[in-house]
């Protein structure tokens, strides 16, 4: 194997060995395989095009056509159904459309996320765009060195998300060693090229068998040897230093985090703080609204059916967060939610509701109605009693239960608090109130003073709470906006009390920081709304029902839902309404929307989707927009012919140094000019290996081809018959000369004898790949250079002109 191809191989196991930290990011290393054989294919592409050889500028342009070609083949038409619309849409538009799922897919599941093909395709890209970068800088460009940049890129990425995943800070020590065994072969490689190059290595090696940086013996010579236990050392120092070192930390081969585990109070596990609203604004603002959940319930009131995921319960100043709480088993029957009174509790219905989640959804916090009494699931999970809470246990290392594609049934109470309970609830027990009522020092003074000046004039909590719904839902001017950005520190309320536009976090946080500074205990649940209900009663919820919400706390009734978001289908609590008519609403009336939880009076759009979209959530309008071609009946005759041209083109450009030629030799012989016939002659030899030397004259260059190119006499005398026709054409006076065709022959009999006297792989070469079509690039780098001196010419002239001018 010679230098380069040896660079190539390793340049290729190098970005393959980095590209395993990028495993624990998701599920599933089913995308492993699909790389290394993309990466294997561009490797190749690449050092084809160097043995040609083609500029650098083209390897590079050969790998990049052939790797697109190669993903468009590979993911094309993931995104459509089964009757597609054309090979155009098959390939190109759904190609794009999948690329933009796996950017929306990367936002919206928390890692180690699933599989999904659109993440498979950001997976492999990635890959394959490190792979282009390492072998254009170690084997192209020749500098081995550099090519760890982007290895290093690599795994600071994967390294980065994995150990935010995981709680543990960083990837696992065997990518880490993989990284860097990969990055080091690679530099061996190249150093063992630097070192045949040098030409003889003086070693401890036998006496006249001493090859390019190893012995005849099989041995490794002192360079090569020093540079593996360097290697070795640093690796093992790197993996060794962190864990002796307590300011570091355990080290990569410490115990990791456990994704949020720890343990609270000496009762077990305890959740620690989380932050599940990363995806909510871009779960609002995505446009493929896919079906995450779906469910039945026998509620009287759909409109209640919120499904919440869990309670963000401290507000440390820079965000609202889950505080860490000890995790339980999750009991046969859940106590009584905190708060409620007998009263309430007596006049509470029992609700049962069938939940299942799509393969899509993989958090590891489980949805309910609130407050939930009772669930039925399989799996390992466990429950957090102050949030009423199911939360995923760990599975094994970096590995946790989710609600992926779980069915499960959930049996919770339907409260039906009435304003004068919630107006007359006495003090907050001591202990909530002194824990849910903490605001940060730094919390501005513009949110307490809005506040106050908000709810002046009331008598109680209840009232206070009805003002606050109604100056953000009604009467102070807001605009709900899902496009302004989702800060949640102290700054960022004060901000949007000023700005007065937001969504649903802003709202949610805005209000319960805003009853806090009023004493009223409050936190902020996030979740789902109700969703849409088809006709044959089933529920979906969709990615655009993601919601967050303020609770607010009253003794005797407990944990109270308010809804300051002006929103579009949003259902504002009844107890949250006075209770005469005014001449303006509580709340905006909206019209229906993809969020209201009224039936469809028509008939179900799911009824009619095959079983396997039903199960991936792929029914519904946007499915069916997204599955409608553009062109209407079938693929227009234009998107065929440019298809089909396109096809030509593709199958044509690897033939293109061979047409040219072809087109030259015509040219040439065709022009009945000696010269030219010479210099045909002298391309075919250099095309099969025997490079021109202009020093030699026409005699001597026609024994040099004769000879290299081992021809047999007839086409060795036809190589001289042109050396004479050139030499009378230089030097001898005019006179007699052959015939222009018996010399064209000659031209093309002797080069039938020099690829004849080649191997088959070699004459291969000389017709698809010919050498001599160097000449393209020199004559483009003349014309340059000419074209170049003339402006610089032509901006002397001007320069000299324009002074005589001022001069006159």
């Amino acid at each position: 194997m010679s230098g380069r191809a040896r660079l190539t191989v390793f340049a290729a196991l190098a970005t393959l060995f980095t590209a395993w930290s990028l495993n624990p990011l998701v599920e599933s290393g089913g995308w492993m395989p699909q790389a290394a054989l993309l990466l294997a294919l561009q490797s190749a592409v690449g050092a084809g095009a160097r043995r040609v050889p083609l500029a650098r500028t083209l390897t590079v342009a050969a790998q990049v056509l052939v790797s697109l070609v190669a993903l468009m083949l590979l993911f094309g038409g993931k995104m459509q159904s089964a009757t597609g619309d054309g090979l155009f849409d098959y390939l190109v538009t759904d190609f794009g459309a999948l690329f933009r799922q796996g950017v929306q897919d990367v936002n919206e599941f928390a890692m180690p996320a699933p599989l999904t093909d659109g993440i498979r395709l950001l997976l492999v890209s990635g890959v394959l765009l490190i792979g282009l970068l390492v072998d254009l800088l170690a084997v192209t460009v020749r500098t081995a060195a550099a090519a760890g940049l982007p290895l290093l890129a690599l795994y600071s990425v994967a390294a980065g998300l994995s150990g935010a995943a995981a709680g543990s800070g960083g990837a696992s020590w065997i990518s880490f060693l993989l990284a860097g065994c990969g990055y080091l072969l690679l530099l061996l490689a190249e150093g063992r090229d630097r070192l045949a190059q040098w030409g003889r290595v003086f070693g401890a090696a036998p006496r006249g068998k001493v090859a390019a940086g190893y012995s005849g013996g099989g041995q490794a010579l002192a360079p090569v040897r020093t540079g593996r236990r360097i290697g070795a050392v640093a690796l093992g120092l790197a993996l060794a230093v962190p864990a002796v070192l307590p300011s570091l930390g355990s080290g990569l081969l410490g115990p990791g985090g456990g994704a949020g585990e720890g343990e609270g109070n000496g009762l077990g596990p305890s959740i620690q703080a989380v932050n599940p609203l990363v995806s909510l604004q871009s779960s609002l603002n995505t446009q493929d609204n896919r079906v995450v959940l779906r469910y039945r319930t026998d509620s009287p009131q759909l409109s209640e059916q919120y499904l919440r995921i869990l309670a963000l319960d401290e507000f440390n100043g820079i965000k609202w967060e889950a505080s860490g709480r000890a995790l339980t088993d999750v009991p046969k029957r859940m106590p009584n939610p905190p708060g409620v009174s007998d009263g309430v509790l007596n006049g509470a219905t029992e609700v049962q509701t069938f939940i299942s989640s799509a393969q899509t959804y993989a958090q590891r916090y489980l949805p309910m109605p609130y407050p939930a009494m009772g669930v039925d699931i399989t799996g390992k999970w466990r429950f957090e009693p102050a949030g009423r809470t199911l939360v995923g246990d760990q599975l094994g290392k970096d590995k946790f239960q989710n609600a992926q594609g779980v069915q499960y049934t959930v049996r919770s109470l339907l409260l039906n608090p009435t304003a004068e309970q919630l107006r007359n609830a006495p003090a907050a027990n001591p202990e909530i109130a002194a824990e849910y009522t903490k605001v940060p020092d730094n919390l501005p003074a513009v949110v307490v003073q809005t506040a106050r000046e908000v709810t002046r004039g009331t008598k109680d909590d209840y009232s206070a709470a009805v003002k606050l719904q109604d100056y953000f839902a009604v009467s102070g001017g807001f605009r709900y906006d899902t496009k302004v950005s989702s800060g949640t520190g102290s700054q960022a309320i004060a901000k949007f009390l000023a700005d007065k536009e937001g969504f649903c976090v802003h709202f949610a946080f805005s209000m319960a920081s805003m009853a806090r500074t009023l004493g009223i205990p409050a936190r902020v649940a996030v979740g789902f709304t109700p969703g849409v209900k088809q006709s044959d009663g089933v529920v979906n919820v969709s990615m655009k029902d993601a919601h967050a919400w303020p609770e607010l706390y009253f003794e005797g009734v407990g944990w109270t839902r308010f809804e300051p978001t002006p929103r579009s289908g949003i259902t504002v609590p009844d107890y949250s309404r006075p209770a005469t008519p005014q001449t303006q609403p509580s709340a905006p009336t909206a019209a229906p929307s993809a969020s209201a939880a009224q039936p469809s009076t028509g008939p179900s759009t799911a009824d009619d989707c095959p079983a396997d979209q039903k199960k991936l959530g792929e029914c519904g309008p946007a499915a069916a927009q997204r599955n409608t071609g553009a062109g209407g009946d079938g693929t227009s005759a234009a998107t065929v012919l440019a298809w089909t041209a396109a096809g030509i083109l593709l199958l044509a450009l690897p033939l293109l140094p061979f047409l040219w030629r072809g087109r030259l030799r015509a040219r040439r012989l065709g022009s009945r000019q000696v010269l030219a016939a010479w210099r045909e002659l002298g391309d075919a030899a250099w095309d099969v290996g025997i490079v021109p030397d202009e020093a030699l004259s026409p005699r001597g260059a026609a024994d040099r081809v004769v000879a290299l190119g081992r021809l047999d006499p007839a086409a060795a005398d036809a190589v001289r018959r042109v050396a004479g026709a050139v030499e009378r054409e230089l030097y001898a006076p005019p006179g007699a000369e052959p015939p222009y065709g018996e010399l064209a022959q000659d031209v093309l009999l002797a080069r039938a004898g020099l690829l004849a006297g080649v191997s088959r792989r070699a004459r291969l070469r000389a017709l698809l790949f010919p050498r001599s079509a160097a000449r393209v690039g020199w004559a483009a780098s003349a014309r340059w250079s000419a074209l170049t001196d003339r402006a610089a010419a032509a901006t002397a002239r001007l320069r000299t002109r324009i002074p005589l001018r001022g001069r006159g």
